[in-house]
Parts: C-alpha cells; structure tokens; sequence
C-alpha cells in the first residue's frame, strides 16, 4: 500500500489530514546469522517490501493505533498505562517504541498512527522491525527529538526486547533505519559501526531470490531464547564477554576446552564460523568476486542446520533443490524455525530453479511457497 492511500485511509479514520507519512523497509540478511546478540558481524539489505505509517501528534497522553492490515477498529491506549509484556497484540510494536522513547526521556505526549504494511509477517524478514522503525522515526521527526539512526535501532530494539519480550537483537531495526539503495549493510553489532558495501547483483547477471517457506516463526517463543541463553553461557565458559571475542584462529582450541558439552560446542562453532563467513563475503564484494560468495552461504546453512540447529525441512528442501537446479548459493535467512531461505543464481536460471522449489513442494505436500526477486532497497525515510 502506497504512501497515498495511507495518507486517504489516516484521513477517514481520524477525520483530519496526518501531519506526515513515514516508510521503513523489512529486510534480508545475506550472511550473518544469529551473531548479532553476540556482539557479531552481520550483513543485511534493506527490501522493498516496507511499513508505511501516517502519523499526527497529541498532546493528551493518548495513542491510537490502527492498521490496515488487521481486522479490527483503532486501538487506544494511555501513555501512563503502557507496562512492558501487558500486550500480546500486533500493537505492542508501536506502542513498545513510544514507551521505549519515553522511559529515555523524550517528552512523546500522544499520537495518532495509521499503519500499513508490505513486508511478509512471520517470514523472517524483520516486519516486526519495520513496524517498530517507521513508528520511531515519525515520532523522532514530528517531536525533533534530534536522535540519530543507530539510536532510534537501539531504542526499537529496547522495545522488542523489554515491552514485546523477544530476545532479538540489534541487526532488523538498525537495517531497516539505516540501509541504503543499491548495498548490503556491513555492521558491527558491537560498536553499531557500518559500512555500505554495494550489492547490484542485477549488473553482474545475478540474481537473488527469496523463497517464503511460509512456515511462521514467532521470535517471542522459547528456541530463539534458548539459542541466545545458550551462546551466553558458550561465552561464560569460555571466560570472555561474548562469542565474538573468539578469534577464528583460536577455535579449535576453544572447542577443546569445552570437552563433551555437546550443545556448547554446536553454538560456539556456528558463532566464531559464521563471523568469519561474514568478513569473507564483504572481502569477496569488495573484490568484485560476487559469485564466490554462494559456497559460503551454503556454508552457512549447513551450520545453521546442523549446529544451530534451526532449521525445518521446508527451508532444507528450497536450500537442496535449488542448488540441485543450478543455484551459486542458497541458505535460510532470519531467526529459523520457519520463515525464508534466500537463493543466489544466474538470471538465466531463475525460472527454472523457481518451478523446481514450487513442485518440490507440490510433491512434499508442503504448502506452496512465495517466491520474490530480492533488490536492496532504501532504508526508513520521510515519503511525504
């Protein structure tokens, strides 16, 4: 839904025109997976998929909600009411960042939101954070609270992890604030430095497909959780702050020192590999080597599916039968449990590696997958 008809739809409900519309995009993530709550290197792009909110200020210590997208009429909560983990409702989102904003001090006195959204719910593509992004980035303009990108990420993430109660990280709200057209983000989660590596597949004949296995996942639920305690206590034992403080070159050591906790050993290694997976592919970018970039997130995949274990066997099937079909790389993206596997093939071969996924899944009696083309777009801004 376009910036137009969110503007026409805040009008018919509020009866007044909003005082601006605001998008913020969901996002890939090309490598980088499960690192960024350990203080990681991660690798996303910003979708053309985004959320798209109009918004107006109050000043009543009222917030009203509404979205396109659900059923339902405008929802309207009190400021002074808003506790953490008290809603279970699409609308914790929005109403986490505003009190996310105000328990850090910003004097956020009300607002009217009408909220439309592209992104795919529950594919792991980061609607969550686009919500949450495109709400915090209104505010941010319409009060001139004067914050920068990083720390509108840092204050989403606030209220992803305390109001919502899912233990994410830092990587879905700084991509959907800060990415750029035509890159792939390169950012340290641990000093929230960035680099914009260009990603114009387009130009060297690639291409990069998302296949939504539409299995939802639900971050808030307890194997993510159990993932991250997991790395935490990987890292304890281990005697340093988090799991990036492993050098690749010192893993094998660090394993052995773990002896035969299995589980530790799994995630440790998935952690410090996929590091090193990341830094390869900027590498390989940079040199212009793109295509060598597929063994790697095959890599990636098997970690995720054999010592994250985090996978399913709808993402398996899109991952072996598109690289049976031609494809230079495929891998599941996103949290696990469900949601998406990306794909990266020749544009000669996308039609045919497309069909194969779709019967595979035909064949499987697995529900029919979507399937998109992946083009790095824009992050958050101003539409009008």
């Amino acid at each position: 839904m376009g910036a137009h008809q969110v503007r026409d739809g805040f009008v018919e409900l509020y009866g007044t025109a909003p005082e601006g519309v605001w998008s913020a995009p969901g996002r890939v993530n090309l490598i980088g997976e499960h690192t960024d709550y350990n203080d990681g290197f991660v690798m996303p792009f910003a979708l053309p998929h985004t959320a798209v909110a109009a918004v107006s200020r109050r000043t009543d210590g009222v917030l009203r909600l509404h979205s396109a997208d659900v059923e339902g009429g405008v929802v309207e909560l009190r400021l002074d009411a808003l506790a953490p983990e008290s809603d279970r409702n699409w609308t914790a989102y929005p109403a986490g960042v505003v009190w996310a904003l105000r328990e850090a001090g910003h004097a956020v006195t009300g607002a009217d939101v009408h909220l439309a959204s592209t992104v795919p719910s529950g594919a792991g593509l980061s609607s969550s954070a686009a919500l949450e992004v495109v709400i915090a980035l209104a505010l941010n303009d319409l009060y001139e609270l004067g914050l920068q990108r990083w720390q509108l990420a840092r204050l989403c993430q606030r209220a992803e992890n305390v109001y919502v109660g899912a233990p994410t990280g830092i990587m879905d709200q700084t991509a959907s604030a800060c990415c750029e057209q035509g890159h792939a983000l390169f950012l340290d989660t641990r000093d929230l430095s960035q680099k914009q590596i260009p990603f114009d597949l387009a130009a060297e004949g690639m291409r990069l497909l998302v296949v939504d296995t539409q299995v939802k996942h639900a971050h808030s639920e307890g194997e993510y959780g159990k993932r991250r305690a997991g790395c935490e206590r990987g890292a304890a034992l281990l005697g340093v702050d988090a799991l990036r403080d492993i050098p690749y070159a010192d893993l094998d050591a660090a394993l052995a020192r773990l002896g035969d906790d299995e589980e530790a050993v799994r995630l440790v290694r998935h952690v410090v590999t996929e590091d090193e997976r990341v830094e390869k592919v900027v590498a390989l970018l940079e040199s212009g080597d793109t295509r060598a970039i597929g063994p790697i997130l095959i890599a990636g995949h098997a970690s995720l599916r054999d010592d994250f274990r985090i996978s399913c066997p709808e993402l398996d099937l899109v991952v072996d039968t598109a690289l049976a079909s031609g494809a230079l790389g495929a891998r599941m993206t996103g949290g696990g449990f469900g949601g998406s596997a990306i794909v990266l093939a020749e544009a000669a071969d996308v039609d045919t590696i497309t069909k194969a996924v779709e019967e595979a899944f035909a064949a499987a009696d697995f529900t029919a997958p979507r399937v998109f083309e992946a083009v790095p777009g824009a992050g958050a801004r101003r539409v009008s």
